[in-house]
């Protein structure tokens, strides 16, 4: 009932690492500065904001944060029950995180550039896509690929540097196979982000972002029980 491992589980973990990058160009560029997966970044725009200096949100940084903080409970809830009853918690939580997107694609859907949805549709969006990023941890956290978080990249980038021949730290890494790994998080991250942005500049609609987004976890929620099957028919 566990997710695939090794080599899968890496290709999986860096899949949605670039689209988290894609998320977030969405929701930054598109919905107002603000993060809905990286939410260092949002704990810093609300002390900035609430300063008064930038100009950033106040409202739809405190969303984020606490859509995020309900997904991660959510998340946490039903992956570890469904883990107990030996059910399929990997895919059942990235099956739940696509839903979500695409709840958000439905709610900003034919609604123009989306800086001009209204307030509170804006905010409902924003939401969906921040409860579905608190999940994602919460499901990155248990399927625990060594350095694979999926959306926070400041400690694979520092174990990347330490571990390397520059930095020549063998507690961190350096001397194993690791850097390779780590190399490809922080680079799926940066390829996500401009992506996203990419696409957005383009012209794409911000919607059609999210369906894309949507679509991917999705299938990959489909693909990984047969992958997980086979990793089990291999070990046995």
């Amino acid at each position: 009932m566990e997710p695939p491992s090794g080599t899968p589980l890496t290709v999986v973990m860096v899949g949605l690492t670039v689209v988290t990058g894609m998320l977030d160009a969405v929701s930054f560029l598109a919905l107002g500065q603000v993060f809905t997966a990286t939410q260092t970044g949002n704990l810093l725009f609300l002390g900035f904001g609430i300063a008064g200096q930038g100009g950033l949100p106040v409202v739809t940084t405190v969303i984020s944060l606490g859509a995020f903080v309900l997904g991660a409970v959510f998340g946490a809830r039903m992956e570890s029950t469904l883990a107990a009853r030996a059910y399929q918690w990997f895919p059942a939580a990235l099956a739940t995180e696509a839903a979500l997107l695409f709840a958000a694609a439905a709610v900003a859907w034919e609604s123009g550039p989306s800086p001009g949805l209204p307030p509170v549709r804006r905010d409902v969006v924003i939401g969906l896509m921040a409860v579905a990023m608190g999940m994602r941890n919460v499901t990155a956290m248990r399927a625990a690929p060594p350095d694979l978080t999926t959306t926070v990249e400041t400690r694979a980038m520092t174990a990347l540097v330490s571990g390397s021949p520059v930095g020549r730290d063998r507690r961190l890494g350096y001397g194993s196979h690791a850097a390779g790994r780590r190399l490809l998080s922080v680079t799926s991250m940066f390829a996500g982000g401009l992506l996203g942005a990419g696409l957005l500049g383009l012209g794409t609609r911000p919607t059609l972002v999210l369906l894309l987004v949507a679509v991917f976890v999705a299938a990959t929620a489909f693909l990984v029980p047969g992958l997980a099957r086979r990793r089990h028919h291999t070990e046995d």
